[in-house]
């Protein structure tokens, strides 16, 4: 039987930077969503209505979404509610959740 061989010291770091990009696609994804143009720090907006706001500008004003204007909307804003998880602090969980619910009022859905 072969003996396990030891990585260099050049592929190791090779190895994690590969799992380091690999780690942070979801970052990636917020900056240039093929779904939306979103504006730069959306997310990190002070208000919940701000959010919303430019989330409905980024939707209504975007020519290469699949599905209808609120739903790439709320998309794009879940999948940063939930990418975020356990490292987005509680004040700031509770402001993304209130923009959705600003979001539904824009779009007349509340």
């Amino acid at each position: 039987m072969p003996r396990a061989t030891r990585k260099s010291a050049k592929e190791t770091a090779a190895a994690k930077a590969t799992a380091a990009r690999r780690k942070y696609w979801s970052a990636e994804v917020t900056k240039k969503s093929s779904a939306l143009d979103l504006e730069p720090h959306v997310f990190s907006l002070p208000g919940a209505k701000a959010i919303a706001q430019s989330l409905k500008r980024s939707a209504d004003e975007s020519t290469h979404r699949k599905a209808g204007a609120f739903q790439s909307a709320m998309s794009m804003l879940n999948f940063y509610i939930n990418r975020a998880g356990k490292n987005l602090p509680e004040a700031r969980k509770r402001v993304l959740n209130a923009a959705k619910e600003e979001l539904r009022k824009l779009y007349g859905r509340a």
